[in-house]
């Protein structure tokens, strides 16, 4: 397993689990449910990598940041082909920040949020041009 996992909280667990699958294409790979319809805990894959989450728990103090001002955190994502995956992520229905572009320190990449507010930055190789 990877050294450093994020752990991200949504108000509604299941219906980001669900847009997470479609928009983004993670594969959902662990899902606990706690009686009242809430996610104890859930692992969504892409790659090698995993990502968890868990419906908000506010007895713990943890909550979605849905209702925040501004954005609390990012999570980057490497992806192997940009254009396709900042395709998919448009036809699930993302809120799409920025349109792919390629940076000044030698990536692709592109910003989404997610319903409840996470953003996400997608980024992979620059395009090699042929000769």
């Amino acid at each position: 397993m990877q050294r450093f996992t994020p752990m991200i909280v949504y108000a509604d667990a299941p219906a980001a689990l669900a847009f997470l699958v479609e928009a983004f294409g993670f594969e959902q790979r662990f899902r606990m449910d706690m009686p009242d319809g809430s996610v104890g805990h859930a692992e969504l894959g892409l790659g090698d990598e995993v990502v968890m989450l868990a419906s908000e728990w506010p007895a713990g103090g943890v909550v979605s940041p849905r209702d925040l001002p501004a954005v609390h955190a990012q999570i980057h994502v490497r992806v192997d082909d940009v254009d396709a995956h900042y395709a998919r992520a448009r036809a699930g229905g993302a809120t799409l920040a920025t349109e792919p572009a390629d940076q000044p320190y030698g990536v692709r990449s592109y910003r989404a949020i997610d319903p409840e507010g996470h953003r996400w930055i997608f980024a992979g190789p620059l395009a090699r041009e042929t000769a």
